[in-house]
């Protein structure tokens, strides 16, 4: 597994539909060239160009629709979809966001049971028009409970939709807003579609200083009949659910693709500059931090790609990927915000030019780790898997690397939300044990140690609904599910012994910060703070390794990219 350089458009994916929709958002970004880009960021510019290139390449409607509503090379296949997320993310968050909207206002049609307005987004889709998911609200935030939308029913099949959204992207231009909302004489959710033309939508601002389009609108008594509702009960609220189970997936990857274009900038800039004589890529402590910021890109890179194996293979009976999913959302997007840091200590001064790419790659990957969720809601979702995790495993099928040529038809069929507890997981220590890599061992040594916690030292009452406490938990079991993947997907992509062991040099000692964050939370115990230490471990130290990794995989990157002005 290599970063993704578009000077050097690896065709890995099997795919050739894909490889040309990459070999083609690659021309039109380098044709438009860095200059135009930032200006185009700097001034707020509407993305039409490239909407209007999506729309002339058929991009969204290949895929994006569902096989069975698109002509011949149309599905939803969440491997072609990883592949282009990294790329509009290398080339600017705007730009993967207009996609990341649509698709999140695509996933209550493609849930639904409505075909006519399944048939409509599809045509919607092929004409280049992009969509919206009309969820969120200023009062209430994602807190969907409390929705203020109202869908008023009056007769023969016609309601009114009255109430505001904030926080709408696409919200500006929109075919087909899915929003969410509930019926006031039960309080039965409803997820209906409104078009943001039409003259009882009151389009009211963009609510960002950036080049995204994140609006707040009113429907004033907008019009609505049976034919434009697209699920009631609980299936609209599974529906909003689940289109956020597979739209915050994507947020991992559009990181990967910002970190990935920043790190070339960085690596290039900082292998050019002489200081005091020496280059600044000759000092000690700038080989380690760029070590470290590689050995974390590429480890982000590992575990999102291996996710998507197992979102691909999801089905009622696994859903391992309602675990792995926030891991990407929370994980992935998190350590991209420590990668922007390592390569920031490095360009230092640099990284404010407004010429650069980094200037809007320090902006932009502050904001993932805060959409769809922030943070804090995942690792609480994550730690309700942390007992079956670790004590309670099942049987599965090994799940081999899913970028076969299949629709994902799960995903729009996911059925309840409920049942998180109930999700069992294969046995994470195999994977463990049967690597013989010195910093895998010591990662090994600790996870035994946090399991002996969990079971000899379990969280009493008090501690389990102290959301602080449980934050720390939590960062720590999302670092060993975190290294499993990693594991696995090493074994599949064939990564050096070398890159593997810097990456759990890393994690070990990730695993010893969080121990002591742990260690000094207010209410751990005595027994739990004695736990805290024996997890706190140095890293192996081999330099023989490190010099390899720095020589061959990080320092052979300088001039590999640069993008054309």
């Amino acid at each position: 597994m290599q970063l993704l350089n578009p000077k050097r458009l690896a065709k890995n994916h099997p795919d050739p539909v894909l490889n040309d929709i990459l070999c083609k958002t690659v021309d039109f970004f380098e044709s438009k060239g860095k200059k135009r880009l930032k200006e185009d960021d700097l001034n707020r510019v509407w993305y039409a160009d490239f909407i209007e290139f999506v729309a002339r390449e058929k991009i969204f409607a290949t895929l994006l629709t569902p096989a069975g509503y698109g002509g011949e090379g149309c599905r939803w296949d969440t491997s072609r979809l990883c592949a282009f997320n990294e790329l509009l993310g290398f080339y600017g968050l705007c730009y993967w966001y207009v996609w990341q909207v649509t698709i999140l206002g695509l996933g209550p049609i493609w849930m639904s049971g409505n075909e006519e307005l399944k048939k409509r987004a599809a045509r919607l889709l092929e004409q280049g028009e992009i969509f919206a998911f009309g969820l969120s609200e200023k009062e209430h935030g994602a807190d969907i409970y409390a929705t203020d939308m109202l869908l008023l029913p009056l007769s023969d099949g016609k309601y009114v939709a009255r109430g505001d959204k904030y926080y709408i992207g696409n919200g500006n231009e929109a075919a087909m807003v899915s929003t969410f909302g509930r019926l006031p004489e039960n309080g039965g959710y409803v997820f209906f579609s409104v078009n943001s033309k039409h003259e009882k939508y009151e389009l009211v601002k963009n609510i960002t200083a950036t080049q995204s389009y994140v609006s707040e609108f009113v429907l004033h008594d907008y019009p609505i009949t049976d034919a434009d509702i697209l699920s009631r009960g609980d299936d609209a609220w599974n529906s909003a659910l689940n289109t956020v189970n597979i739209g915050k997936y994507n947020l991992g990857w559009a990181s990967i693709g910002i970190c990935t274009h920043a790190f070339y900038e960085a690596i290039n800039h900082a292998g050019g500059r002489s200081l005091y004589g020496r280059y600044v890529t000759d000092f000690p402590h700038v080989k380690q931090m760029f070590v470290d910021a590689y050995a974390r890109l590429m480890a982000m890179k590992l575990f999102a790609s291996r996710a998507a194996d197992y979102f691909r293979t999801a089905s009622s009976e696994d859903r391992r990927y309602l675990l792995f999913n926030p891991v990407v959302k929370m994980k992935v997007t998190t350590q991209g915000e420590e990668v922007i840091n390592l390569l920031w200590d490095v360009i230092a001064a640099k990284g404010f030019e407004k010429d650069t790419y980094f200037d809007t790659a320090a902006r932009d990957t502050r904001g993932l780790p805060k959409l769809e969720g922030t943070v804090h809601v995942n690792i609480a979702l994550i730690v309700k898997f942390m007992q079956n995790y670790f004590f309670n495993h099942a049987d599965y099928p090994v799940v081999p690397r899913r970028d076969d040529p299949q629709n994902d038809d799960f995903l729009f069929n996911q059925g309840a939300t409920r049942g998180l507890g109930k999700i069992r997981f294969h046995d994470y220590r195999p994977v463990f044990d049967g690597s013989s890599l010195p910093n895998v061992g010591i990662f090994r040594e600790q996870i035994a140690i946090f399991r002996e916690f969990l079971r000899k030292a379990t969280p009493d009452d008090a501690q389990q609904q102290d959301i602080d406490f449980l934050l720390a938990v939590g960062e720590i079991f999302t670092l060993v599910v975190y290294g499993q993947l990693i594991l696995e997907n090493a074994a599949i992509s064939g990564s050096s012994d070398d890159l593997v062991d810097q990456i759990f040099d890393f994690m070990v000692r990730d695993f010893s910060r969080f121990a002591l964050q742990l260690f000094g939370k207010p209410s751990t115990t005595e027994q739990q703070m004695d736990y805290c230490q024996r997890m706190i471990r140095k890293a192996h130290v081999d330099e023989g390794r490190y010099k390899r990794v720095l020589d061959r995989e990080v320092y052979s990157l300088k001039g590999a990219y640069t993008m054309h002005e």
